[in-house]
């Protein structure tokens, strides 16, 4: 029988030098079978599961340190994203976004731009915070993915990529996680500098037009 992920685990807050937390909601997407929840589990626990219901969705809250920073991040871990309803309302939830192929299944792979492109149209934003893992490495004879097409695709996509093995482990699949926070991140930063310079510009404006009343 299958075994059912744990509940999300639980969220103990932890404050910067400034007494703020960083946030990020993650979701982690791709074809069924590609080894999301694997991943998931590997990067929360460093243990491997195997044996799992790939129907369950979970969120998980998980506290870390990223880049000396303390970071909550909510994880959702989707159950597949058939339902258009339930597909958008992912893709709106999520700051960030993981997607995975199985470097032993070409059709997973042939999904990621189509991702990609319906994450960009739904966030309405030309280059959402993202990252591509090609998963399963540890699989080598069975590769139908090679390592140059999927740095060639997350290049056109303009994306981080990592090749990982959920059952093995590594230094990548923290970093995967890591990166996309870092997207994030940056992708926040820009977007306050651009709401900052344009309340300014009101501001700018409003003064000038109550300098020429007050004038007049």
């Amino acid at each position: 029988m299958p075994v059912h992920l744990a509940p999300p685990l639980p969220a103990y807050m932890m404050t910067t030098k400034n007494g703020k937390t960083a946030e990020a909601k993650l979701v982690v997407v791709g074809a069924p079978g590609v080894g999301k929840s694997a991943l998931i589990v590997r990067f929360l626990t460093k243990r491997f599961i195997w044996d799992y219901d790939p129907t369950l969705e979970c969120t998980y809250k998980h506290q870390t340190t990223i880049d000396d920073e303390n970071v909550a991040l909510e994880i959702l871990d989707t159950a597949g994203l058939d339902d258009p309803i339930n597909k958008e309302g992912h893709i709106r939830w999520g700051d960030g976004f993981i997607v995975v192929y199985s470097v032993t299944d070409r059709s997973s792979f042939d999904e990621v731009s189509s991702l990609k492109q319906y994450f960009d149209e739904v966030k309405k934003a030309r280059n959402v915070s993202c990252v591509i893992i090609g998963n399963k490495i540890d699989l080598e004879r069975q590769r139908q993915v090679t390592t140059e097409e999927g740095e060639r695709l997350a290049s056109e996509l303009a994306c981080a990529f990592f090749e990982t093995s959920a059952c093995e482990g590594g230094e990548d699949i923290l970093e995967a996680f890591h990166e996309v926070y870092r997207e994030v991140k940056r992708r926040k930063s820009i977007e306050n500098r651009r709401r900052r310079s344009s309340a300014q510009q009101v501001r700018q404006v409003f003064n000038k037009m109550l300098n020429r009343f007050m004038d007049s």
